[in-house]
């Protein structure tokens, strides 16, 4: 009796090769549909499966291989005389090997405009099911899901005759990770509730990593296969080394800040807290005004920018020793001017920002925390002058500049700003002076007349006195401590204009 192995894919490529393959070994190949219609036109000898089930295709080819015949034949113990005694007594022969993949849920759900019924449609049932029933009995069964396993199974059904316990194991396990991804793409398509009672999430493996945040500690980079574009995991590198961990997390960083900006702008990170923002009426001025402002912290930084990169912009980041440069895209002559330096990293992503991911996941020992993402900007706020004086329209502007970039430091966060830059960034101390203090240290002279922003209210004046004493003229903040009056009152004792927005915007 010849060997059985069973071929339905969707993924042709390699199919066929692998097919004559296995006659070649004495299998007898069953297939269905499309599969079946290939290899015949291509003289594989094939049998049908429901030449084996005895009963047709039905329900628009619904229900083809959801038989006894089949199952029997992946599920039965070849070893076990129970099993055997049955089968037998069923006509139901064994399957040794199934070569499956699914239909293509994923790419019909991210067609434009795709329409319910055709997604519906697009859910693999036999399809699944048959690769599970393999992957249960892979202690007999060889099952394949991925065509680079291909090489590997005819490999060793040539050298000893079947494939080895240790390979159909990988095997099976590769097949409900794929299986469990599948379902977890169907189940997140038709789930409406934001926070389900279960939340799954299917993330696919970019690339291993030369370690983590350390290099004592292993790391791997996954990407969302139906992920936002604006995004390192969807970027297109240029040029220079692999990307590492840490490389990811400020490049990220720098990015979920620029977006914040429509006109030209740069931002250069560090540890994932800016410490330079510039806009201006071109991307070279934009970066001018970043650099300006923490000259030294930039050093081993990175940049984004939310324009091209030309070849005026190219000559001044060409300058100084930078880990990434991130952009929408770089000319020639500014790929000419940045390749020159060996290591550095350029990449080009898109910046139409359609598709932006709505929750951040974020991991905890034992668990995940989900939020919204932080996209409430200054128009949505409530913004109210609390003052005696009123913003002047300079300090309007940089007002909101500062509002735009806070949210994106680490709290306890305090910016300090003009109309196109930041001049102090204090980030990440356990208490808010602490924060204003080192903003205003960083921005010196600069602070006289420039506007200072906070992540949350102050709880007491202790921060407007501050500012007071450092020259600012302008502060913004979420307002809402009971001590409000305090601050107001300090305010105005320095004829210092300020503004409630109504919103926190906490960064842990």
């Amino acid at each position: 009796m010849a060997k059985r192995a069973l071929i339905s894919v969707s993924n042709k490529d390699g199919i066929l090769e692998f097919a004559k393959e296995l006659v070649a070994l004495d299998y007898e190949i069953l297939s269905t549909g499309g599969t079946k219609k290939m290899l015949q036109d291509n003289d594989v000898p094939v049998t049908a499966v429901d030449e084996v089930t005895k009963f047709p295709e039905i329900l628009d080819g619904r229900v083809k291989t959801l038989n006894p015949l089949i199952h029997g034949g992946l599920l039965g113990k070849f070893d076990d005389p129970s099993h055997q005694a049955q089968m037998n007594e069923h006509g139901i022969e064994p399957i040794e090997i199934v070569c499956v993949n699914l239909y293509p849920f994923v790419e019909t759900i991210s067609k434009p405009n795709v329409t319910w019924d055709d997604a519906i449609e697009n859910i693999d049932i036999g399809g699944p099911t048959m690769l599970r029933s393999a992957a249960k009995n892979h202690q007999y069964v060889t099952v394949i899901v991925d065509s680079d396993d291909y090489a590997k199974v005819l490999e060793e059904l040539k050298a000893q005759g079947s494939t080895g316990l240790e390979t159909r194991k990988r095997l099976a396990a590769k097949v409900f990770r794929h299986t469990a991804a599948y379902d977890s793409y169907i189940s997140n398509y038709l789930t409406e509730e934001e926070f389900p009672e279960n939340l799954t999430m299917t993330y696919e493996l970019k690339q291993t990593l030369r370690y983590g945040e350390n290099p004592h500690q292993k790391a791997a980079f996954y990407q969302k296969r139906l992920g936002s574009d604006f995004s390192l995991a969807y970027a297109t590198q240029l040029h220079g080394k692999e990307l590492s961990y840490n490389n990811i997390q400020d490049g990220n960083a720098a990015l979920q800040i620029v977006k914040e900006f429509d006109i030209p702008s740069a931002v250069a990170v560090k540890h994932m807290n800016p410490c330079g923002v510039g806009t201006g009426t071109t991307i070279e001025e934009a970066f001018d005004k970043a650099y300006e402002a923490d000259p030294t912290s930039i050093f081993g930084g990175i940049i984004a920018l939310n324009r091209e990169v030309d070849v005026a912009t190219a000559e001044k980041l060409s300058g100084i020793f930078l880990e990434i440069i991130i952009a929408p895209s770089f000319t020639e002559e500014a790929l000419a001017i940045l390749t020159q330096k060996k290591n550095i990293r350029l990449m080009t992503i898109n910046f139409a920002q359609e598709n932006q991911d709505k929750l951040k996941v974020v991991s905890v020992e034992g668990g995940l925390l989900v939020q919204e993402d932080d996209a409430f900007g200054f128009a949505e706020a409530d913004v109210k002058v609390v003052t005696d004086r009123e913003p002047t329209e300079e300090e309007w502007a940089a007002l909101k500049l500062g509002w735009a970039v806070v949210k994106h430091v680490k709290s306890n966060a305090i910016v300090v700003t003009d109309t196109q830059m930041t001049l102090g960034v204090g980030a990440g101390q356990m208490n808010r002076v602490g924060s204003a203090k080192i903003a205003l240290e960083q921005a010196g002279e600069k602070a006289k007349g420039a506007a200072l922003a906070s992540d949350a209210f102050f709880p007491m004046n202790d921060t407007v006195e501050t500012a007071a004493s450092a020259g600012i003229t302008a502060i913004i903040q979420p307002g809402g401590s009971i001590k409000d009056q305090d601050s107001i009152d300090k305010a105005n004792e320095y004829g210092i204009a300020m503004i409630f927005t109504g919103v926190r915007h906490f960064k842990h």
